[in-house]
């Protein structure tokens, strides 16, 4: 690909209806505007749709992305465009690609089919291009119509790091012809060169465990830059699936974007993997990062967001020295698709790209079948009716397919063998969401649209190590969600409205009692209101009183493990696994490799009893045949409420 498109034949051909980027319009001779484009995360999101949800979303899809890009390259004089990594998993196109169609014959991956009709110059690898093994990676690579890059997977390992032998080339330097402001054109070397967060022999294990390793990212770096530059590179991209992290570089860091930047010979850094955006808010005042200036580790850097949210841009002022090209300035910028409102609507800023749409449309329509279909069966229905009075089917599910999932990463891990909890909260419970928001499925068939009502969120998932001391604690600031209630009391409202529902952790693996005649510990933020509450009674573990000094492992989610709800043991500090997959995701997998689940509720937690006392809650219309099926608690109708929901009785 060469660029021959000068800024005076451009501003011709337009008439000025686009406007260039200032560092195009205001190059001289001797200067070239470079824009390096990225998108990152893509994870299968090709077309701005939800397969969960069974609907279109305008938050979504490099459908969409794909659409800022003519304007982009029209603003430049000379253009990149990259991706970042983990393209290969993440929404039910791809498991539909891996698990059932395959990539046998001349089949090409919907993604890379995508980047092939953008003219993509590059990409690198992420770490969920390993979730379906070599085999798969490999086939869907084999479509590719450019370089795919990657320096710190190794197939062989070699005395010097640049003579190992890696899965896929560890960088490539491409020739291209530059334009500069006078329309003259030069030759350029460019080097493109890949990382991928080590973790990745961790998270993937059972796929990699003797048929690749990894090296560290920035020792990596060091040894192939000089390289590359050795074979003329005169701008070096680092392409790193790796987020903003540390500005202190530790052996096999997963996050090293900053360090990255301190490289010597690295120009600019595109990052990825945290599914967040850079520059923006979300790391002010970041040790390393430098959101006004736009750098990482002081050198130019986007992170572009997730699932085609943004695209990443980043614009190189360069100027002729002789005879190679060096940086003089450069701007950065996370373009957004969508913008939400103040009143939490989503705004589409741009449209479709058809011809992503056209390339795509068949694997599009194929999920969409997928999504719709059978993936596995439930002997019992899943329902959230009553989530925040018993142990609950919906809940269950849950927590059964974290600890499946927990369980095997902790395997050869320094804390295999530490008993695993799980904990889960219900979503879809009412409240605000009114009197139809529960979840409801059918026992009997379960298709991939059905976990949206399982998980509304895309969370990944985390585990925490702590002790049984705080698995109470954590048990106290869930029961906040109940009202306190006088022994004896007739009908006496059982549930705090203030607080939400998602913050009802119910804890597997231990059984316990909540003692509503106990005051609440915790208010709605997590504050301690009550010192010596003590609500959570006959705590077990195996039968027996929780030792308050054993350590346990806590199949959570990154919401919860990073602080979210404040509860103790999850600030961020107790976390020891960072999962690459959503709870969605693992639910999905765990009912596909169980085939048929029994997500029952096992009623290891109950209401303390308190004789003579009755409680009332809301709940759908919907739950009353399921009410008799409640394990652990005695339920009876008792009316319908003015909002539409219907009132239900417990006698503790």
């Amino acid at each position: 690909m060469t660029f021959t498109l000068t800024r005076r034949g451009f501003l011709a051909g337009t008439a000025g209806m686009i406007a260039l980027h200032p560092f195009s319009a205001s190059a001289q001779s001797g200067q070239a505007h470079l824009r390096i484009m990225e998108t990152t995360d893509i994870h299968v999101h090709v077309w701005p749709y939800d397969y969960y949800a069974d609907r279109p979303s305008d938050t979504v899809g490099l459908a969409r992305t794909a659409s800022l890009i003519d304007a982009v390259r029209a603003e430049s004089t000379n253009s990149l465009l990259l991706d970042n990594g983990d393209f290969l998993q993440g929404n039910p196109m791809g498991d539909y690609m891996a698990y059932e169609k395959g990539m046998d014959g001349d089949v090409v991956h919907p993604v890379i089919e995508a980047f092939n009709t953008l003219g993509y110059d590059a990409m690198t690898l992420g770490n969920h291009e390993f979730n379906y093994g070599l085999d798969f990676l490999t086939k869907a690579l084999a479509g590719a119509g450019f370089p795919v890059v990657c320096c710190n997977v190794t197939t062989s390992q070699g005395d010097e790091i640049t003579a190992d032998e890696t899965l896929v080339p560890p960088y490539t330097i491409v020739e291209r012809e530059i334009t500069d402001g006078a329309g003259e054109t030069f030759p350029i070397k460019i080097g493109l060169i890949g990382f991928v967060p080590p973790q990745i022999m961790t998270w993937d294990r059972r796929h990699l465990e003797g048929r690749v390793d990894v090296r560290d990212i920035i020792e990596a770096a060091n040894a192939y830059v000089p390289k590359m530059k050795e074979e003329g590179a005169e701008i070096i991209i680092a392409l790193a699936h790796s987020g903003i992290g540390s500005d202190e570089h530790t052996h096999m860091m997963e996050n090293a974007a900053i360090p990255l930047g301190g490289v010597e010979g690295i120009d600019v850094v595109l990052s990825g993997h945290s599914h967040l955006v850079f520059p923006g808010p979300d790391y002010e005042d970041w040790p390393g990062a430098d959101v006004a200036a736009g750098t990482l580790g002081g050198k130019p850097g986007v992170m572009a967001g997730f699932w085609g949210s943004h695209m990443g841009l980043v614009d190189l002022m360069l100027e002729r020295d002789g005879d190679t090209w060096t940086v003089s300035d450069f701007t950065v910028e996370a373009r957004p698709i969508s913008q939400r409102e103040e009143d939490r609507s989503v705004t589409a800023l741009v449209d479709d790209h058809e011809p992503v749409l056209e390339a795509t449309d068949d694997a599009h329509e194929e999920t969409l079948e997928y999504v719709r279909a059978e993936v596995g069966q439930t002997d019992a229905p899943l329902h959230s009716y009553f989530a925040l009075v018993a142990d609950d089917p919906s809940v269950q599910i849950v927590s059964n397919a974290q600890t499946w999932y927990i369980e095997q990463m902790m395997q050869g891990t320094e804390n295999e063998g530490l008993p695993i909890l799980s904990a889960a909260a219900p979503f879809k419970a009412g409240g605000r969401g009114g009197p139809d928001y529960f979840t409801d499925v059918a026992a009997g068939p379960v298709a991939i649209k059905n976990v949206s009502d399982l998980y509304l969120y895309p969370n990944t998932v985390r585990a925490v190590k702590i002790d049984g001391a705080t698995v109470r604690e954590w048990l106290e600031r869930s029961a906040s969600i109940f009202n306190q209630v006088e022994p004896g009391a007739e009908d006496a409202m059982l549930l705090n409205p203030e607080m939400p529902s998602y913050n009802f952790d119910v804890i597997d693996g231990v059984t316990y009692e909540i003692d509503l005649s106990e005051p609440p510990k915790f208010d709605r933020d997590g504050n301690v209101i009550n010192e010596g509450a003590n609500r959570i009674k006959n705590l077990r573990y195996q039968g027996e009183p929780i030792d308050e000094s054993q350590e346990f492992i806590v199949a959570t989610n990154n919401y919860r493990a990073s602080g979210g709800g404040t509860f103790p043991g999850a600030d961020g500090s107790t976390t020891i696994f960072e999962g690459p997959d959503t709870n969605r995701d693992v639910i999905v997998r765990y009912i596909v490799e169980q085939g048929t689940i029994s997500p029952t509720a096992d009623a290891n937690w109950t209401f303390t009893p308190m004789d003579g006392t009755t409680v009332l809650f809301e709940t759908g219309p919907a739950g009353a045949h399921y009410a008799e099926s409640v394990e652990g608690v005695q339920i009876e109708p008792a009316g319908d409420s003015d909002t539409g929901f219907a009132v239900f009785r417990i006698r503790l």
